[in-house]
C-alpha cells in the first residue's frame, strides 16, 4: 500500500492561519517564500513519516488560495516509489492528473490528481 503522508489546506491569511493552528493545537509552522508559492509548512509531531516516528503522526501544509486553481480544499498526500507509474495507474483507474510533476528541493517530485468522485489529492516520490 502507499500511505498517506502529508495533509494540504488552503488559506486566505497566512498570519491568521499560522496563528490559529498554533494556538490552538501547537504546531509549528514554516514560511516559505514567493519562490516556494508562500507555502507553509506545518509540523503535527517531533517526528515525520520516518522508521522512528510516532505511528500514524503525519504533518502537513498550506498554500495561498488563487482564482485559477481547481480544487482547493484540504485533502492528502500519498507517498509513492514511482509518480509516473502511479500517475499511469491513476489515469487508467478513471481518475485526472493536474499538470506535471514539480521538483521541491530536497523533497522530491509532487503532482495532484482528482479522484473518479473529484476528490483532489497529491503523490510525492520522496528524494532519495
Amino acid at each position: 500500500m502507499d500511505p498517506v503522508v502529508h495533509f494540504e489546506m488552503p488559506y486566505e491569511d497566512r498570519d491568521r492561519m499560522i496563528q490559529f493552528y498554533e494556538s490552538a493545537f501547537g504546531w509549528k509552522a514554516q514560511k516559505l517564500g514567493p519562490e516556494m508559492g508562500n507555502y507553509v509548512i506545518v509540523t503535527t509531531a517531533n517526528a515525520d513519516v520516518k522508521p522512528d516516528a510516532p505511528r500514524g503522526s503525519i504533518n502537513g501544509g498550506f498554500w495561498e488560495k488563487r482564482a485559477d486553481w481547481p480544487a482547493q480544499v484540504p485533502a492528502i498526500v500519498i507517498g509513492v516509489g514511482d509518480i509516473r507509474g502511479t500517475m499511469e495507474k491513476i489515469l487508467r483507474a478513471g481518475g485526472k492528473i493536474l499538470g506535471d510533476p514539480m521538483q521541491i528541493p530536497s523533497v522530491g517530485e509532487y503532482v495532484s490528481f482528482l479522484d473518479t468522485e473529484g476528490n483532489r489529492a497529491s503523490l510525492l516520490q520522496p528524494s532519495m
